[in-house]
């Protein structure tokens, strides 16, 4: 199934050949919408794929509670979902709550992993299917996860508002992803230059998305 984007092409420095990547560290992707008003359809449209697989772990980071509100709305409405929200002030008990079931998710899937299960073999058996799981954070809280006694360990972080600085970037990553995770960026308009400037900045290969994301999973 392809996910139906509208995307400019992003100046960037060539991946490394097949024959070279080992995905035992980040990859990074970008989807560069042409226009602000696709942004959100664009990015339900790549959660209706990347979304589908029981207890599939997500998640996306805004830098604002308006934009965590926006984002939380359209998700709302996705089925094979299980959505939960973090933001700064939010009490402990509800945090830690939302953490641990998030864990408690990503266990299940990489147990499924490990035993080769594939999106849809629970339907195929008889067994109901479990949702993705995903949480949507503010940059203001992550200092508030990054205290907890283990990493969040996503297999997606989605970048729904490019940082403007690569050290929000790097938080971003280090309190959210797993070690072997995929980041996506989503990237409008002028928001090119700065993507460019976090790729030099830090060092990376940041590709363009490919069409059928389940190239990347």
């Amino acid at each position: 199934m392809e996910v139906p984007i509208e995307t400019s092409v992003l100046p960037s420095s060539s991946p490394p050949s097949s024959s070279s990547v080992h995905f035992s560290q980040p990859r990074h992707f970008y989807v560069a919408v042409d226009r602000l008003p696709f942004k959100m359809e664009t990015f339900v449209d790549l959660l209706g794929v990347a979304g589908r697989r029981s207890w599939f772990p997500i998640v996306v980071c805004c830098s604002s509670r308006d934009e965590l509100d926006a984002v939380c709305s359209a998700v709302s409405n996705l089925s094979f979902i299980s959505l939960s929200s973090l933001y700064s002030d939010l009490s402990d008990s509800g945090r830690a709550s939302i953490l641990e079931k998030f864990r408690r998710d990503t266990a299940e899937w990489n147990q499924s992993q490990s035993i080769n299960v594939l999106p849809g073999d629970d339907l195929e058996n008889g067994k109901q299917e479990e949702k993705s799981s995903m949480i949507v954070v503010t940059d203001a809280c992550l200092p508030l996860v990054a205290s907890g006694e283990a990493p969040i360990s996503a297999r997606i972080l989605i970048n729904y508002e490019l940082p403007s600085k690569k050290e929000i970037y790097l938080r971003r990553m280090t309190t959210c992803l797993a070690a072997d995770g995929i980041v996506i960026n989503m990237v409008v308009g002028g928001e090119v230059v700065t993507l460019k400037g976090i790729e030099e900045g830090m060092g990376l290969v940041i590709a363009e998305m490919p069409i059928n994301i389940s190239e990347i999973l």
